[in-house]
């Protein structure tokens, strides 16, 4: 029995399954190799990823907020930014001041932690709109490997449960980005251009087919080079106030043309 135990700690219970020749439908886990993430990222993944496996779409960030945030009023017209940490440090309040815009913005997040998040932090919230940005942690892998195919399904299915809820829907593109700096060394070799502008080009197709909202940031933000302008960002991925200038106008445009749609 003691055996059994420490088989199935070392392999799990599915792998330990298949070593002793009971039933299963699931081939074996894999084993993945850890990668270096650098002094800072290791670090902060290290902590993250325990929290991650209780609730991997980290819905208990928001819930306070959102058990504290009153129904609309009548006629106000809500909107719900949903995000990473480009919309998390999104100042909503300077940008769009007096409109009653509320911030679900959660850094280092990828679209299969925001579809999970979705009902609780966008359609219990009873907005009118949402705004999504999403997309460019996932080409990143930090914290999952994804297809491009499996970034557009995430995309669609939150577009879907937005429109089960009678939510008008505007993505926004994902921003270019740069290694200008020493910050920004690594973020154009981990984040390639090409796949974010395929990305941005299935995005606009698919809210074009739907009737949805597109805010083109990345042509709004992009340089000679295809890349973030240097006066956008430091790191090479956020960007500063000077590129939330930018963007909020094209944010508002896109908001305005989907509240107007009957």
């Amino acid at each position: 029995m003691k055996r059994m135990i420490a088989l199935m700690l070392a392999l799990g219970a599915g792998n330990a399954l298949a070593a002793t020749g009971d039933y299963q439908s699931s081939p074996a886990r894999r084993i993945v190799a850890e990668k270096d993430w650098g002094p800072w990222l290791g670090p902060f993944r290290a902590k993250l990823v325990p929290s991650l496996m209780q609730d991997f779409g980290e819905r208990y960030l928001y819930a306070p907020a959102n058990a504290a945030l009153p129904a609309p009023k009548p006629g106000e017209q809500r909107v719900v930014f949903l995000g990473d940490s480009i919309t998390d440090r999104w100042n909503l309040a300077a940008s769009f001041p007096a409109k009653p815009y509320v911030n679900r913005g959660i850094g280092s997040q990828v679209t299969a932690q925001m579809l999970l998040r979705f009902h609780q932090d966008v359609i219990a919230l009873k907005p009118s709109a949402v705004v999504i940005l999403a997309g460019v942690n996932d080409v990143q892998g930090f914290l999952q490997q994804e297809t491009p195919e499996q970034i557009e399904a995430n995309w669609e299915s939150m577009a879907d449960m937005a429109d089960a809820h009678h939510i008008k829907v505007v993505f926004g593109a994902i921003l270019p980005v740069n290694d200008y700096t020493e910050a920004a060394k690594d973020v154009v070799k981990e984040r390639k251009p090409v796949l974010l502008v395929a990305l941005n080009q299935w995005l606009r197709t698919f809210c074009a087919e739907r009737g949805y909202g597109f805010a083109d940031y990345h042509a709004a933000l992009i340089d000679h080079n295809g890349l973030m302008a240097a006066a956008y960002t430091r790191d090479g991925v956020h960007p500063l106030a000077d590129g939330y200038a930018v963007m909020a106008p094209i944010a508002e445009q896109a908001i305005e043309q989907v509240l107007r749609q009957k």
